[in-house]
């Protein structure tokens, strides 16, 4: 359902001035493009009719675009569908690190190399970690995020760590059993953000840019690093649900732009300095979108990761059979693999709502009767050629 604002009336509204004070990238642009043409006459679509009533629909196509708010709830779905047939059935741990705002200019300097220093350092501190204190190899399933609530930036990862591994000698081992967080938070936020600085400064030593962010550098050393662990969570099912709220998220959804008039946007945002209490927060429309813009990945970098024992090649190699927890869920995951659903049976299982029935008599289907075609978009600003730089 539309909201009543949406982020592509803010991209149509002050695109064209942002691109006249700050200098974005051929990526950026075209991301902006694609979020302001989504389910418009720009992209095409198609026109349907119900078999029944005789009721006409209009459809048209999304733009599919990653940072797009109003692609990412089936791909969410399905996701977090397909991951729960591939967790394991043991407790897990939702760990988050964070790093401190004083490394954002390095961020927004190289962000493929800041970003896969972050998941390296994360996996790295994770797996040391289960080694020195319980002597497994354990596994994570990895999500970037890069902002805060108000747009800022603020890059973090959210994991879901299984309190279980393989031993040296190949025996399934159990973990975590006695204590309330899986490993001490205080020594992982030390070693990670030892782990980080140095692969970090090593990263830019190699490329002769450590002069100019040495004072960064020398400031993050300086500060407390935080990493949150929160208590072992309920059934695997539970644990990927929760970790599912994070997977396709974009740095601002619809439901969340309050208002957009007199050239300012406002959106509600939780204040965590006051015990997490959703708050509305205005920016000028310019800075609203300069803000989106910071949060735009790299093309073709991969934000959702699966380390150790669920990364999909070494998980291929596990000999599941002799894992205790799994053997009774074996004979369910051989039925599903043997009976596949297509998209749409997914889609209408996982929502319960049902796309192909009409919304008017409820009964009926919808078929497409014409296909609409692509149009030129009237609605971006004239003054901007994308096909220059995209």
């Amino acid at each position: 359902m539309r909201t009543r604002f949406e982020l592509a009336d803010a991209v149509n509204l002050f695109v064209a001035d942002l691109v006249a004070t700050t200098k974005l990238t051929p990526l950026q642009l075209k991301v902006l493009s694609k979020i302001s043409d989504c389910r418009t006459a720009v992209l095409g679509g198609h026109q349907e009719a119900c078999q029944e009533c005789g009721a006409v629909r209009y459809s048209y196509n999304s733009c599919g675009d990653r940072h797009c708010p109003k692609c990412q709830a089936a791909r969410q779905a399905f996701w977090i569908d397909e991951l729960i047939q591939n967790t394991l059935p043991v407790k897990h741990y939702h760990i988050i690190f964070t790093l401190p705002h004083h490394l954002n200019a390095v961020c927004l300097h190289n962000q493929r190399m800041y970003y896969n220093l972050l998941f390296d350092a994360v996996w790295n501190t994770l797996r040391s970690f289960g080694y020195s204190h319980f002597g497994v190899e354990t596994g994570a399933v990895c999500v970037l995020h890069t902002w805060g609530q108000n747009l800022s930036l603020h890059p973090h990862i959210h994991c879901i760590v299984p309190a279980a591994g393989y031993t040296l000698d190949g025996q399934w081992k159990n973990i975590g059993h006695s204590g309330k967080y899986l490993y001490p938070v205080l020594q992982m936020s030390d070693a990670f953000k030892g782990k980080f600085l140095d692969s970090l400064k090593r990263a830019l030593r190699k490329q002769n840019e450590l002069s100019l962010f040495n004072d960064k550098v020398q400031q993050a050393y300086n500060t407390r690093w935080v990493v949150h662990c929160e208590p072992s969570l309920a059934s695997a099912e539970h644990v990927v649900r929760y970790l599912g709220q994070y997977t396709h998220r974009v740095a601002i959804t619809n439901q969340r732009i309050l208002n957009i008039a007199a050239g300012k946007v406002t959106f509600m945002a939780k204040d965590y300095r006051d015990r997490a209490i959703k708050k509305p927060v205005t920016l000028d429309g310019v800075e609203f979108l300069r803000r989106f813009t910071m949060h735009i990945l790299p093309k073709r970098f991969v934000k959702i990761r699966r380390f150790g024992i669920y990364n999909h090649t070494a998980k291929s190699n596990l000999d599941l059979q002799f894992v205790p927890e799994v053997k009774a869920d074996l004979d369910t995951l051989i039925k599903q693999k043997q009976s596949p659903e297509t998209n749409l049976q997914k889609f209408v299982r996982l929502t319960g709502i049902n796309p192909s029935i009409c919304p008017v008599c409820k009964t009926g289907r919808m078929v497409v009767v014409r296909e609409l075609p692509r149009i030129r978009s009237p609605d971006w600003p004239s003054q901007i050629d994308l096909s220059t730089l995209c």
